[in-house]
């Protein structure tokens, strides 16, 4: 139930008009918990949500023609993170590999989705410098992403810890006032 309401949060947060300084969205976060909490069945239903995002975003925000091949790039990386959450943390989760999810997810973003806007657009000249700067630009919004994903992976992984040793240390208090 937790990791539909996240699913919930994380196409809210792309949705749901935000000042462009912002720019948090709980994907990344989201994607992982996923991928460490589920058996890949169960993975189809954030995938189709991400996917119908995308389309909403597209057509009826953005008012572009939808074109399926322009979110490739895109789509295969929410796979993989869910792939990364489930080889890194489905059979133990601990802080060292949450944080490593959370650094490699957005990272793998950073470095793939602006390498395809430097191959597949003209925003940037196809030289060494036009990549620089192609991934110059996208510096403030990867730092976001990176944050994003901190808080949201922390909150998914960590509150229900907190939870469990809240609980085991109440319990272990009823049981020492007997």
């Amino acid at each position: 139930m937790a990791a539909y309401l996240l699913l919930v949060v994380a196409v809210l947060s792309r949705v749901v008009p935000h000042p462009d300084w912002l720019n948090f969205t709980a994907v990344g976060g989201a994607l992982l918990y996923f991928g460490a909490r589920r058996n890949w069945r169960e993975m189809i239903a954030p995938l189709a949500a991400l996917i119908a995002t995308d389309y909403f975003l597209t057509v009826y925000t953005y008012h572009y023609a939808f074109r399926w091949q322009a979110y490739a790039t895109t789509w295969a990386w929410y796979l993989a993170v869910m792939a990364l959450g489930w080889i890194l943390l489905r059979s133990r989760t601990t802080f060292l590999r949450v944080a490593a999810g959370v650094v490699l997810g957005p990272t793998s973003f950073f470095l793939v989705s602006n390498y395809a806007v430097w191959v597949a657009g003209d925003m940037y000249p196809r030289t060494l410098t036009g990549l620089g700067a192609c991934y110059a630009a996208a510096i403030p919004f990867y730092r976001n992403d990176l944050i994003s994903t901190a808080i949201v992976a922390g909150l998914a992984f960590g509150v229900p810890v907190l939870v469990r040793r809240f609980s085991e240390d109440h319990a272990q208090t009823a049981l020492a006032s007997k």
